[in-house]
C-alpha cells in the first residue's frame, strides 16, 4: 500500500541513529530536517504516489485480460474539454464490427474491402501501418453492413484471427507472417451460422478454442492440429469464456439454442442450460461469478441468472429487463451495466431489478475501468460515467465518430480506440499528460 510505504519511509528516517540531528520519536521530525533531506524525501514520496496512482494495461484480446470487459488501468483522464480527448491518429480498416486488441505497442484490427478481409497491425503511438495480411472473404451483408465480427487475440508473439466464413489464422504478431491457417468450415464441415462466425478465438493454455460446432472446437495453438470438436452443427455468436468448475478448467459459450460448458482439456460437456432465442441469435458472452451465470439475448428474450454450482443448472431469476442483442454486459460490484436493446441500463445482479436507464445510448457498447463506464453510443458519442447504481452520472461526453458504431471501445495504455461500421478507427489520448 502507498500509505504503508510512506509510513515505513518516515519510520526509517525518524529512527536512524546515524543522523543525530534527527529527533527520533518526535512528531516534529520534518521541522529539523536539513533542506536537502526534506527535498529528497518529498521527491521519493511523489514518485511512489504517482507510480501507485497510474497503471497502464495491454488489452490483448476480446473483453480484455480477464475476459470480463474490465480494465485495471488507472490514472487515465476522465474529464475532457468540450471537444473531447485529443485525436492522436485515425485509420481506415474497412467494413466490419470487430473491436481492437492492443499488445506491446501494437494495435490489431480487422475489416473488409471489396470482398477481401484484412488484418491490420498499427503502431499504437503513431498509427503507422506495421503490417497487414489479406485474404479473400465475402462481405456478406444480411440486414447490416457485413464484414468480420470477431476480434484478434494476441498470445505472446502470435495473433489469432477468425473470419465470418471460418478462415482461422495464426500470424506472427511482429511481422504478420502466416504461421499456420485453416478454414474450419472446409476442414471440419462445421456449419456457418446465418450471420457468419462471430466469436473471437480464446487462447487457453496450449489451445485455441472457438465457438464452432454445437459446443466448441479446439486446436493446438502452435501447430493448428485439431484437438477436439463438438460436431458440425450450427453454433452461437459468443466468444468462449474460461472459468473453473470444481477442479476442472472449463469454457462457457452461448450456443445456438442453449448456453453450455465444456472441459478445456477434451471438450466433454459439463452442463447445458436451454436458451432459445429468435433466429438463434445468442451473441452476448455469459458472465460467470461465484457459481452463478448471467445470460442475455435480444429479440424480446431477456436475461437470466442461473446457479451453475451443481451438476444441473437452475434458474435464480429471469426477466426482460436486460436484453443484450449483441453487446455483452459488464459485472461490477454486484451490478450489471449493459445495453437493453437500445438503452444503457444498470441492473442488480442478485435480483434483476433495474436501477437506472439511459435511452440516448442506443445499440452501443461499453467496457469499465477504474470504476467508470466507458461507452460508445451507436451514433459515435463516447462517454465516461460513474459505474454506480444510484443514478446515471455522466462525467464527460464527446462526438468522436459518425455512422453506425456497434464495436466495443477499448482503453489501453492511456488511449481509447473507437471504430464504426465502415471502418473509421480513431485513437484518442486520455493519458492525462
Amino acid at each position: 500500500m502507498v500509505k504503508d510505504g510512506i509510513v515505513v519511509t518516515l519510520t526509517l528516517w525518524r529512527g536512524c541513529s546515524n543522523y543525530p540531528h534527527m529527533r527520533t520519536g518526535s512528531d516534529k521530525t520534518f521541522s529539523i530536517l536539513p533542506r536537502h533531506y526534506f527535498t529528497l524525501l518529498v521527491g521519493v514520496a511523489m514518485v511512489v504516489l504517482s507510480t501507485a496512482q497510474a497503471r497502464a494495461e495491454d488489452w490483448y484480446r476480446w473483453r480484455g485480460p480477464d475476459l470480463n470487459g474490465i480494465s485495471k488501468e488507472t490514472g487515465w483522464q476522465k474529464n475532457w474539454p468540450t471537444e473531447g480527448p485529443k485525436q492522436l491518429w485515425k485509420a481506415s480498416v474497412g467494413m466490419g464490427f470487430s473491436s481492437v486488441s492492443v499488445s506491446k505497442g501494437h494495435v490489431y484490427a480487422m475489416g473488409n474491402q471489396k470482398d477481401t478481409d484484412t488484418v491490420y497491425c498499427f503502431d499504437a503511438a503513431t498509427g503507422e501501418s506495421v503490417w497487414k495480411h489479406t485474404y479473400p472473404c465475402a462481405l456478406d451483408p444480411k440486414y447490416y453492413e457485413g464484414g468480420p465480427s470477431s476480434t484478434p487475440a494476441v498470445d505472446g508473439d502470435r495473433v489469432y484471427t477468425m473470419s465470418k466464413k471460418g478462415d482461422l489464422f495464426c500470424l506472427d504478431a511482429a511481422k504478420g507472417k502466416v504461421v499456420w491457417s485453416k478454414n474450419v468450415h472446409d476442414e471440419l464441415g462445421a456449419e456457418i451460422p446465418t450471420w457468419g462466425f462471430a466469436g473471437s478465438a480464446l487462447i487457453e493454455g496450449d489451445l485455441v478454442i472457438l465457438n464452432v460446432g454445437e459446443a466448441g472446437t479446439a486446436f493446438d495453438k502452435k501447430t493448428g492440429k485439431l484437438v477436439w470438436t463438438s460436431g458440425k452443427g450450427v453454433c452461437g455468436y459468443s466468444t468462449p469464456v474460461a472459468f473453473n468448475q470444481g477442479k476442472d478448467r472449463c469454457v462457457a459459450l452461448a450456443a445456438a439454442q442453449s448456453v453450455l460448458a465444456v472441459k478445456v482439456a477434451d471438450g466433454k460437456k459439463v452442463w447445458s442450460y436451454p436458451w432459445k432465442t429468435q433466429y438463434d441469435v445468442n451473441a452476448a458472452d455469459p458472465i460467470i461469478s461465484e457459481g452463478k451465470m448471467f445470460i442475455s439475448s435480444g429479440y424480446g428474450h431477456g436475461g437470466a441468472l442461473v446457479d451453475i454450482s451443481k451438476e444441473t443448472p437452475t434458474k435464480i431469476w429471469e426477466n426482460k429487463n436486460m436484453k443484450n442483442h449483441f453487446a455483452s454486459s459488464v459485472l461490477w460490484k454486484g451490478h450489471l451495466y449493459g445495453v437493453d436493446e437500445n438503452e444503457l441500463k444498470c441492473m442488480v445482479w442478485d435480483t434483476g431489478e433495474v436501477k437506472w436507464g439511459e435511452k440516448k445510448f442506443g445499440k452501443g457498447s461499453l467496457m469499465l475501468a477504474d470504476g467508470k463506464i466507458i461507452g460508445l453510443s451507436d451514433k459515435g458519442e463516447l462517454m465516461v460515467a460513474d459505474a454506480v447504481p444510484a443514478e446515471f452520472k455522466p462525467i464527460s461526453r464527446a462526438q468522436v465518430l459518425g455512422g453506425k458504431c456497434w464495436s466495443v471501445p477499448v482503453l489501453s495504455n492511456g488511449k481509447i480506440y473507437c471504430r464504426n461500421a465502415k471502418g473509421d478507427l480513431v485513437c484518442l489520448d486520455v493519458s492525462g499528460k
